[in-house]
């Protein structure tokens, strides 16, 4: 494959970098359809805005079962290639592909089947808010088979080395949302003002288009490893790998938007402004975390390939450049949403109480942005390891947490709403200590490989 980077040999961090800029490129881009939403609903009200991030947490759920695949086969492709086995690569590959599309057939089932129940978990007292929030709901779940496969197709491609072509097929994506965005949700000439609903057709499209781009480059690419017949010769063996890899990962995925649901539930007590600020806040701390999500996913694709290469040193060196890295981000993102969080939201939202709340919404969090960002590359190294259920255990455990931490000190007594924001921040605090403790004394005492493995 053309863009294709041997992450096994060269410089370490010349070859981190080459990867990763393309793969938080791609983040940013996955961060821009939800803020390219935000913007445009927002200019309907904050009652849109909740009823866009009430229904929002589905799509989100959803990542735990995409995860299933996606990290399984990031992990376990970017092995094989590693050493250099073309069977088991294609056998990977295949695996994910069918996994996630069983999967994304049974959840967009489910959201059409139960859909009132999905959206009457969080007991929004607005007719109209949850009417919207329904139809918004529909619309996502029949094309969510694009949005599962799309990160798939992307861990597939990133595990090889080649991060370039899924920054280009993505930002195709953004450039068709940005301009059906306006048009639907507005309306223009023949095409009526949709609103919601609009939001939702105009994300379907894009993540459509996506989809077809990467089909596209798969039936053209003459790469051995891309000659595979769907649901044909399934071999279980390579499923239970995956699942074994992707699960632990899917339960951290899964409970964490349960948990933030839970939060959720909590927030909308003090009305749609809450909501909208949470909503909209998160989408602007996302410049931080999937920044940090993108060079993890470097950084899982360079350890795993020289994990498969057994070239441990390139793997202890290039995870401590990856980690200063991290860490100065973490700080630079801090300064950004602790001093200008006010400003920033007020693009989002022109009403004054949404922008007070998500203003203290994103000073809180920016707290926590240095153990966030530290928590989150670090876990990219426990992955590319295959070593997937250390972040997990630990992000399960301390978002957990963040339940009873915001049920008590969420109190009008306490600190009221500004007590959720706070219970986030503090979780995301000790995750990002925890995590620095375990790889450190893990490499200290040469314990972050197995015995097998040395």
């Amino acid at each position: 494959m053309e863009n294709r980077i041997d992450l096994t040999k060269g410089g370490i961090t010349e070859k981190l970098i080459k990867l990763s800029l393309p793969i938080m490129g791609t983040s940013f881009i996955q961060m821009a359809y939800n803020m390219t939403d935000m913007m445009w609903v927002g200019r309907i009200g904050s009652r849109a805005v909740a009823a866009v991030g009430t229904a929002g947490f589905y799509p989100w759920l959803a990542m735990a079962f995409v995860m299933i695949s996606k990290i399984g086969g990031e992990v376990k492709v970017s092995q094989s290639i590693g050493k250099n086995n073309i069977s088991d690569t294609k056998n990977y590959i295949k695996s994910a592909i069918e996994i996630n599309i069983i999967l994304s057939c049974l959840y967009t089932l489910a959201l059409i089947l139960f859909k009132d129940n999905l959206i009457g978990f969080f007991r929004l007292t607005d007719t109209g808010v949850v009417s919207m929030s329904k139809n918004y709901l529909v619309i996502i779940a029949f094309g969510m088979i694009f949005y599962f496969i799309n990160p798939v197709f992307t861990a597939i491609f990133n595990g090889l080395g080649n991060s370039k072509t899924p920054f280009l097929i993505n930002t195709i994506g953004l450039i068709t949302n940005i301009i059906l965005d306006p048009i639907l949700i507005f309306g223009i000439g023949f095409i009526p003002r949709l609103g919601v609903a609009g939001a939702a057709i105009a994300t379907v499209s894009a993540q459509m288009i996506v989809s077809f781009c990467f089909l596209f480059m798969i039936i053209k690419s003459k790469e051995e490893y891309f000659k595979i017949k769907l649901f044909r010769n399934i071999n279980i063996n390579y499923y239970k790998i995956l699942y074994k890899l992707g699960i632990p990962v899917a339960f951290q995925s899964g409970l964490f938007t349960a948990f933030s649901m839970i939060l959720g539930v909590i927030v909308a007590s003090w009305g749609p402004v809450g909501v909208a600020a949470q909503k909209v806040g998160s989408q602007i701390e996302a410049i931080s975390w999937m920044t940090s999500e993108g060079f993890a996913v470097a950084l899982s694709s360079f350890v795993g390939q020289n994990y498969g290469a057994k070239e441990y040193f390139r793997v202890n060196k290039g995870s401590k450049i990856a980690i200063i890295i991290a860490a100065l981000w973490g700080v630079l993102t801090t300064l950004i949403l602790v001093f200008g969080g006010n400003k920033i939201f007020s693009l989002f939202i022109a009403e004054s109480d949404a922008i007070q709340k998500g203003g203290m919404y994103l000073k809180i969090i920016g707290y926590s942005q240095l153990f966030s960002c530290l928590e989150i590359v670090i876990g990219g190294a426990f992955k590319g390891l295959g070593r997937t259920y250390i972040p997990s255990i630990v992000s399960i455990t301390l978002t957990g947490a963040r339940i009873p931490l915001a049920y008590i000190i969420s109190k009008p007594e306490f600190l009221g709403l500004n007590g959720v924001w706070w219970s986030i921040s503090i979780s995301s605090v000790l995750k990002g200590i925890l995590m620095i403790c375990i790889f450190t004394y893990l490499l200290k005492h040469k314990k972050l490989y197995t015995v097998s493995d040395e």
